[in-house]
């Protein structure tokens, strides 16, 4: 039962790290059914102080990649239509491949920006590239506390 345990662990932990990086996949969230998965499986490896502080990482994953495109685009000069594109674009893009998703959010910021308000070639520029910085933001935010999240989990339970 403990190699079981642990190989279905490890599995999610690595396409969970793996999901970070490529679209299409919850990666933290596959991290954290793993961290889950092995405290039912083995409970005494792993306190629930433990499973709440990857489960509380978790949760910063997902805010730290909204807010990434948020800010991004906020900080670029958009508007709430130019983060509403953003998200739309990267929705449609991570259906393609990572550039797309990187180009669709920049895209989508500009497009419902220039929909919404009608500005020059220039602030809806500035928009997108905001929202792509913010995108890549998240991104490295979301990698880190997926690193985290794996190294926490494998310092405890590797202890016990």
């Amino acid at each position: 039962m403990t190699v079981l345990a642990w190989s279905l662990t490890v599995l999610l932990l690595v396409v969970g790290l793996a999901g970070v990086l490529v679209p299409l996949l919850p990666g933290t969230t596959l991290i954290l059914v793993g961290v889950l998965l092995h405290k039912l499986l083995l409970p005494a490896s792993l306190s629930w102080a433990t499973v709440g502080v990857i489960a509380a990482l978790w949760l910063l994953s997902l805010a730290v990649d909204v807010a990434g495109v948020l800010i991004g685009t906020r900080l670029g000069g958009g508007s709430k239509w130019a983060m509403m594109g953003a998200g739309g674009g990267a929705f449609i893009g991570a259906f393609v491949s990572v550039p797309a998703l990187i180009l669709g959010t920049m895209l989508g910021a500009v497009v419902a920006e220039h929909l919404a308000r009608q500005r020059n070639l220039r602030e809806l520029l500035l928009a997108g590239v905001g929202a792509g910085f913010g995108f890549l933001l998240g991104f490295v935010g979301r990698l880190v506390c997926a690193v985290v999240m794996i190294g926490w989990f494998l310092f405890a339970a590797l202890r016990a």
